[in-house]
């Protein structure tokens, strides 16, 4: 049996239509297994004190992809914080970037991925309004304070009264008379300088006396030779 022409060409129609709907659905789902800028996320958090900026990738292509991040300043570039290679996952994989960042500042998250994607995420990652939360040092312990040595020593009691000597104590015996004749003025001051003496008197009389005796010498002589003749 013979297949007639209109058969023939219904059957044709059949199978481009098929072959259409084939090439559609591969090119969506190639589409959609593709690296694509919407699998990619950024968020700044903090890691105990310290800030990072991570970026998520959910490429379930697993198309590796090189993100970098910039720190923004009225809309330009004003120092680049990192750059990294992530390689994503249908459940996602995510990297960290160290960044001590500060409330309210602007990151521009750029990915490049072969020659699918090559675009900043959207819009930029704007930081929180509240900074990581600073640790506080350990207190440092108070030393503990050490007795001096004037403390350790104890000092003399000044309300201790002094004792007073007693009167016969503090009073010097009086000096008791002596039976002994004391010396006499004028020899004590004699024998000290010699003045205030009787020398001229003494003298005085001495020459008296040998004045008188050389007379009764000569008054005897004479008498003498007057009996003799």
């Amino acid at each position: 049996m013979s297949i007639s022409r209109r058969t023939a060409v219904r059957s044709a129609r059949i199978l481009g239509v098929a072959s259409a709907s084939a090439a559609l659905t591969l090119g969506l789902a190639g589409n959609a297994l593709a690296c694509n800028i919407n699998e990619f996320s950024a968020e700044a958090k903090c890691d105990g004190s310290k800030g990072v900026i991570a970026v998520t990738d959910v490429d379930a292509s697993g198309t590796p992809a090189t993100v970098s991040v910039f720190l923004e300043n009225n809309g330009a570039d004003a120092r680049k914080v990192g750059q990294q290679v992530v390689k994503g996952s249908r459940e996602g994989v995510t990297i960290t970037f160290a960044e001590d960042w500060q409330p309210n500042a602007v990151y521009r998250v750029h990915v490049k991925a072969s020659n699918l994607v090559d675009e900043d995420i959207k819009p930029n990652l704007t930081t929180p309004s509240t900074a990581c939360a600073t640790e506080e040092p350990p207190a440092t312990p108070t030393p503990t304070p050490t007795p001096s040595d004037s403390a350790s020593t104890p000092a003399e009691d000044t309300d201790t009264p002094t004792p007073t000597p007693s009167t016969s104590e503090s009073t010097a015996p009086a000096a008791t008379t002596s039976n002994a004749p004391s010396p006499a003025a004028g020899d004590s001051n004699l024998a000290e300088t010699g003045a205030n003496s009787n020398t001229g008197i003494i003298a005085g009389i001495a020459a008296a006396l040998v004045v008188l005796g050389g007379g009764a010498v000569w008054f005897g002589l004479r008498r003498r030779g007057a009996s003799g003749r």
